[in-house]
């Protein structure tokens, strides 16, 4: 029977790993050395830790290196939690950071309890969620070479003589009119437009598979579902599935207005209470996504050609709750924008209240789907 239990803090880089070990009790950590970051020398590392009535629980901080980590150990039978580094307490005034002294910290923290983790996805949520970053990073790369080709053309005082959209058809058609006297201004000119033409063969790509995995995916049925949603097509569902992972994790909806950081920031002593600004601590990906879908509930609620084609085959709970959706959040809209409220601040309400509807739907799927494995 294993009686003693050890506390192992690993701060994780590219090349090695610090290790510090916590007993239990009061007494200090002590720190065990730095290993190579491979397979072999983790393994190297559990034997000679663990002992017949010892048992080991291990932390790092989340970061550039992953979760194969986390992984590696579970293989091994051993628990390993994944912290959050911005929830990591530390010191005021500690101007002193070495690798040692972050193992150390994390084996003392994580006997203390103090530790927060967090979420790690199973490799195939992983890979959906590189997929729609990816995306992301494309339509990034598209927004800062169109900024690049539309300063070139300011530059040199080319501007359609009557008002277009931008980058709309008619945009394209004038600038495939345009052309240079000097061969140096026509070759940039040249080179910016393939640049756009390549970027937008890389979003279309991405796209063909974020609509793959929408459509045939072990998750496609709760991104189906949340599609029946004002603002939510295929990429927002298909990004919030990949973000939250699984829905049903979460108790309750507020939990989940937390995890992205969409709950406001307080401070409240003796009789005085503060409230300001959203606290922005959680998922930035999930917050973007969802100020996206929340523009949406400006319009007046109905269920027409695309929303509705959405909706075909759902069940009328799902449909229901949509529509519950559309009809109380364009209300949250009207009234808060009647009020003065600036634009921003209404779209980030309408988006924390999205997000329990999203909830609804996703874990009444979830629910079906939980059933259906067992019969």
């Amino acid at each position: 029977m294993k009686n003693i239990t050890k506390l192992v803090g690993l701060d994780v880089s590219k090349e090695k790993i610090a290790v510090a070990v916590a007993e239990e009790g009061r007494q200090e950590p002590r720190f065990v050395g730095m290993i190579p970051n491979t397979v072999e020398a983790i393994r190297n590392l559990v034997r000679q830790l663990q002992a017949e009535d010892v048992h080991l629980e291990f932390c790092y901080e989340v970061g550039p290196t992953g979760y194969g980590l986390y992984r590696l150990l579970h293989v091994m039978e051993l628990s390993c939690a994944v912290v959050a580094p911005s929830l990591i307490p530390t010191k005021q005034g500690d101007r002193v950071k070495t690798d040692k002294r972050d193992a150390l910290r994390l084996a003392k923290l994580f006997r203390a309890g103090e530790l927060t983790p967090v979420f790690v996805p199973n490799e195939e949520n992983e890979a959906l969620r590189d997929l729609v970053r990816a995306r992301e990073d494309a339509i990034e790369d598209r927004l800062r070479a169109r900024h690049q080709l539309s300063k070139f053309l300011l530059r040199h005082e080319r501007r359609p003589q009557t008002k277009l959209r931008a980058w709309g058809k008619m945009h394209e058609r004038w600038l495939d009119g345009l052309s240079w006297t000097d061969r140096r201004e026509q070759i940039v000119f040249q080179e910016y437009r393939h640049h756009l033409q390549e970027i937008g063969g890389r979003i279309s790509r991405l796209e063909a598979a974020i609509h793959m995995e929408a459509t045939e995916s072990e998750r496609a049925s709760v991104i189906q579902a949340l599609q029946t949603l004002r603002g939510v097509a295929e990429v927002v569902a298909t990004s919030l599935v990949a973000e939250v992972g699984e829905f049903k994790r979460f108790r309750n909806p507020k939990q989940l207005m937390a995890y992205a950081g969409l709950v406001p920031r307080e401070y409240s002593s003796g009789s005085s209470r503060w409230q300001g600004g959203i606290t922005k601590t959680g998922n930035s990906h999930l917050r973007r996504v969802l100020g996206e879908a929340a523009w949406c509930y400006r319009y007046k609620p109905a269920v027409k050609r695309a929303i509705k084609k959405r909706q075909e085959g759902q069940s009328p709970k799902v449909q229901d709750i949509a529509w519950w959706a559309q009809d109380r959040l364009h209300r949250k809209y009207t009234r808060m924008v009647s009020r003065g409220k600036h634009h921003n601040v209404v779209v980030t309400s309408v988006s924390r209240e999205l997000l329990g509807f999203i909830w609804a739907i996703a874990c009444d799927v979830e629910n079906e789907m939980a059933v259906s494995r067992k019969a």
